[in-house]
């Protein structure tokens, strides 16, 4: 019986033609920013091997006439992107944008008598990045009594915020959670299971969201005092990157913070920052 139920799967044993990588490349640009240049070919087909499973297509091309000719796009459009984004994430990644967070931008809000800040992590991913934000933001707070903030964390994947809502993260991967903030990981009871949980005081300071960067503009609510958009824009070519750090800049208080990765840069893009740290900028 068993061996029978394995038969009716389709197997998918063709690749990817020229003309459909060309048609989806050009889609998932033109939806996410995201470059799909030709080296990525095998790349794309093993992560859409699963998804023509699971939809009943035996190959690419059946798949790809579902997609752009039978209006499957009206369907398959998050799960498409959801497939090809990458959501590399790290805590503390980039550390010295958190000590410049700890040591500059929260005491001069505090000495300035804000008494809420409003932050933003423009591509959350799994949640790593703006729950450490929140135990930077938490351990200030709770030093020097306030300022309170709130977290919006937003990603064009559903399936990384479903991980960050849930905020239950592999033992290996809190590895660089300093010592002095381990009170806000709690591990699993059965030991076995080698995963821990973002204390629940941290996850109730962080609200999510789906956004799409490519949007005309960004229904976030209030500007913010700090936007952390990192690590994303080295996917998209310079004329994106212009159009989604203006759309930022427009979410971002006079004075307000903003925080691109290492390796990405601003130059040749007029906007009204100036540089106070290395890939650190403020509103002017």
């Amino acid at each position: 019986m068993a061996a029978a139920a394995l038969a009716t799967e389709p197997t998918v044993v063709d690749q990817i033609s020229a003309r459909n990588f060309e048609r989806l490349a050009r889609y998932i640009y033109d939806y996410s920013g995201i470059k799909m240049p030709s080296s990525k070919r095998t790349m794309l087909e093993g992560r859409l091997r699963r998804r023509l499973r699971q939809t009943g297509h035996a190959t690419f091309d059946s798949y790809c006439d579902y997609l752009f000719k039978d209006d499957g796009l009206e369907v398959e459009s998050v799960v498409l992107i959801d497939a090809v984004t990458t959501n590399k994430t790290d805590f503390y990644r980039e550390p010295r944008h958190f000590d410049f967070m700890a040591g500059h931008v929260l005491p001069e809000y505090k000495a300035a008598g804000v008494r809420r800040i409003r932050a933003w992590s423009a591509a959350c991913s799994t949640g790593a990045e703006p729950y450490t934000m929140a135990m930077v933001m938490q351990r200030f707070a709770n030093e020097h009594g306030g300022p309170d903030y709130q977290i919006l964390g937003t990603d064009l994947s559903t399936d990384v915020l479903e991980t960050a809502l849930r905020g239950v993260y592999p033992n290996e991967m809190l590895t660089p959670v300093p010592v002095d903030a381990r009170r806000w990981v709690m591990p699993a009871k059965d030991s076995r299971r080698r995963e821990s949980r973002i204390h629940p005081s941290l996850r109730a300071k962080l609200s999510l969201a789906r956004l799409n960067l490519m949007d005309e503009s960004y229904s976030v609510g209030d500007p913010f005092d700090m936007i952390m958009c990192r690590n994303v824009m080295i996917y998209f070519d310079k004329q994106t990157q212009a159009k989604v750090l203006k759309r930022l800049c427009d979410r971002l208080k006079p004075g307000g913070y903003l925080f691109i990765g290492h390796s990405e840069s601003i130059t040749g893009i007029e906007l009204p920052l100036m540089t106070v740290a290395n890939t650190v900028f403020r509103k002017t």
